[in-house]
This record gives C-alpha cells, structure tokens and sequence, in this order.
C-alpha cells in the first residue's frame, strides 16, 4: 500500500467524505438500537410517577440554536410523553433567546397529536392541555415566585393570554401542584431549581442537558437530588424511545434520527485516526 500517498491525501477529500458520513443518515434515517441509561430511565418513571388529574409537567427552558440540536428534542420528547398521559404541561424560558423555540417545538408536537385526533377529547388544547408561560427575567426570581404563585410571577403567558383565565392554570397554582419540573439546559439550571425550589418547596427536579455538561449532573441524579437525566443527544433519543415504545405517539424522532448521523461521524474519525497512526508508523519503519 502507497503509505506516503495516503499521509499526503487533500484535506478536501476527507471534508467531503465526512459530510457525506452526517448528511446522508439525516438524508435516509436509520434507527439505532441503543441501550438505555439508568438516569433517563429514572426520568421517565418521574414522568410516569405524576398524577394526571391533580399535577402537572413543568418544562423549564433555557437552551438558545447553539443547543438546539442537543436540547431542542428533549423538550419535544417531554411534551410528547405529558400529552400522551393527559399530563398538564407548563413550559416556560428561563432567558429570552431560546423563547420562539419553544414556541415552535410546542406549536409542531400539538400538530403531530391533532393530526390523528378524531374528537375534542383526544385533541391537545392550548389552555387545556399545555400552557406556555413564557419569560420572566432574572432566572432566579421566577424559580423562587412559582413556589408561591405561579400566575403571580407569570400574570400573562407568551401569546399575551391572562394566565389566570385559562382552564388549567385555575387548579395549578404553584409547586404544590407540580409532579416534577425537568429543566433543559446546556447551563447548570437544574441545579438552581435544586437550591432554590427543591430545598424550599420540595419540588423534584430533572434534567436534560448537553453532553459537555453531563458530568457535573450525575453526582446529583446518585443522591436523589435529580430524579433523572437526559444526557446529551444520545439521552434525548432513549427518552424518544421510552415513549415511543410505551405510546406510539408517532412524529419525527429528530434525535434518534442524528444519533446515526453523529454515530457515523464518529466511526469514520476514528477511521481516519487509526489510518494515520498505521501510515505514519509505516513510513517511519521504512525510511
């Protein structure tokens, strides 16, 4: 084999061979079969755990597009699990970037559940079935005030709405009536909700974080303190998963579909890392 040939190949060449590598599986979408983390397990049993008829999902959002790929389908897949168990969902956005995106998540789920719906019982309804809180600044003050009151600290909703006039927020009324609150995140968020309304009001706490952070969550999901986690891309599409199989809610899988792209990525460094090694060590053995 012509060592010297392969040291020397155009870094074109593998720029364009590793954009086939991601785009081609988001092109034609392969399934994955993964295994599934005890963390993200803990957290859809949280979600299993709530009570439809005196409790809520609350989703907590502070992601902006660096992170949508990441954290965007963790809180569809959370949405997804609420409306397939006829849990309430109160979404709200910890800071103002991220806000049109959640928007857009709430806007395509309701779309994918109304699309098959055949009466006004088996719809999700805005004001019923989910409520989007919108943002309140700074993070801390609407963390702390929903433990009192959260039509107090959110007296409208993003679209303009009274909150206190929609059907599901007149027996929400604050963290007493919350099953959990998932934070999604490539900050340490979760961790502000286990400070201030865990050790307050006693409200669980779950994450859904990057995979950069990860690391700094499961000391917390080991002691209780977070009842679960979706770590990473990869976390997201196990709780895709979990859902998936238990409630045939349909709708794309956007994680389990980059799974195999970010997978094929991966095998192929590791290809062009093995491939130097061997051409370099070749070269050297020969001259």
């Amino acid at each position: 084999m012509n060592w010297e040939r392969l040291l020397k190949i155009d870094r074109r060449v593998i720029f364009l061979t590793m954009a086939l590598a991601i785009i081609l599986p988001l092109l034609f979408p392969i399934r994955l079969t993964m295994g599934v983390q005890r963390v993200t397990r803990n957290l859809f049993q949280a979600v299993e755990a709530i009570d439809p008829a005196r409790q809520c999902l609350l989703i907590s959002t502070d992601y902006t597009p660096q992170t949508e790929p990441e954290n965007h389908p963790m809180a569809k897949a959370l949405m997804r699990h609420g409306f397939a168990r006829r849990v309430p969902v109160l979404v709200n956005a910890l800071y103002v970037e991220g806000a049109p995106l959640i928007d857009q998540a709430i806007t395509e789920v309701m779309g994918d559940f109304n699309a098959r719906a055949t009466s006004r019982e088996d719809s999700i309804l805005y004001g019923r079935d989910i409520v989007y809180l919108g943002w309140q600044p700074p993070p801390i003050v609407p963390i702390l005030a929903m433990g009192e009151s959260i039509t107090g600290i959110y007296p409208d909703d993003y679209y303009g709405n009274r909150t206190d006039s929609l059907e599901v927020m007149r027996r929400i009324r604050n963290y007493a009536d919350v099953g959990i609150v998932v934070a999604i995140t490539p900050l340490s968020s979760p961790l502000w909700y286990v400070q201030f309304a865990q050790t307050k009001y006693g409200v669980k706490v779950g994450a859904g974080c990057t995979a950069v952070c990860a690391p700094d969550f499961y000391p917390y999901c080991a002691t209780g303190q977070l009842s679960g986690m979706m770590a990473g891309m990869k976390g997201a599409a196990e709780y895709e998963e979990l859902v998936e199989q238990k409630y045939r809610t349909g709708g794309r899988l956007k994680a389990t579909e980059g799974m195999a792209s970010q997978s094929a990525a991966h095998v192929l460094i590791m290809v062009f890392v093995i491939l130097g090694n061997v051409a370099y060590f070749a070269m050297r053995r020969k001259s």
